[in-house]
């Protein structure tokens, strides 16, 4: 009989976890990987993107602006309750503004390869565009 799988919080393993976020995995399974990301107060995490994976993640706590696009000028801005949505390949940093509280997402990725490359700036991939855009609160237009 099949059985449901419980993680506690103290069996959480060690995540990949990149400058400034600090992931904790749950589950990682033929290329699905579900995990907890922290930010902690008035830090901003290095660019990077999620090589072919698709990143979708719930805002637990706090609040995450994503910087992207050229120049790292575009801003999605994600608060508690709030999902998310990082393709394949979209250079990004995570950046929590708050001043006094961690910021935390379970996020859950999909697809086979790396979980994360990271890079020099968000100019390294301008040849990938796209005919969508999206505005500073992430919607698109």
């Amino acid at each position: 009989m099949e059985q449901i799988e419980v993680v506690r919080k103290a069996h959480l393993k060690a995540g990949d976890s990149i400058q400034g976020i600090l992931r904790k995995k749950a589950f990682d399974v033929r290329g699905i990987t579900v995990a907890q990301t922290q930010v902690p107060a008035k830090v901003a995490s290095g660019w990077h993107h999620h090589g072919q994976r698709n990143l979708y993640g719930f805002v637990v706590a706090g609040r995450l602006h994503l910087e992207y696009g050229p120049d790292g000028a575009l801003v999605a801005d994600v608060g508690a309750g709030e999902f998310v949505h990082v393709p394949p390949r979209l250079i990004h940093r995570d950046v929590n503004p708050n001043q006094n509280e961690a910021a935390i997402m379970v996020n859950i990725t999909l697809g086979e390869g790396t979980p994360f490359v990271n890079v020099d700036g968000p100019n390294i991939s301008r040849a990938r565009s796209s005919s969508r855009t999206r505005s500073r609160d992430g919607v698109r237009t």
